[in-house]
């Protein structure tokens, strides 16, 4: 059996960070590029800084629309769970009172 390691939300955070700063360096590369008049070379950096922002961005929507089916799938509404047996038990209660008090007329 293979055991899939999936990263923590903090060791994506750390990874999205080592990413953003590769991509800065990148920049500084281009930048330097480009004042020596190497243009091909600085296009290229910048779409592959675009293109990493696009992929993260993706990734970022992704992953909070999973999260709120996670939530929906949980009964998670509005940052707290619905205890649907609690409620029960409380119409339940209500009712039995209603029943006892009789017509009160």
């Amino acid at each position: 059996m293979t055991i899939v390691n999936t990263p923590s939300p903090v060791d994506l955070l750390a990874e999205t960070e080592e990413l953003y700063r590769e991509a800065a360096e990148d920049l500084v590369r281009a930048r330097r590029k480009l004042s020596e008049g190497r243009v091909e070379e600085v296009k290229a950096a910048v779409q592959a800084v675009k293109d990493l922002k696009a992929a993260l961005q993706l990734v970022m929507d992704e992953r909070a629309r999973i999260e709120k089916l996670r939530r929906t799938a949980g009964g998670i509404v509005h940052d707290f769970a619905l205890d649907f047996d609690t409620a029960r038990a409380e119409v339940g209660r209500r009712l039995a009172r209603l029943r006892d008090a009789g017509c009160g007329g």
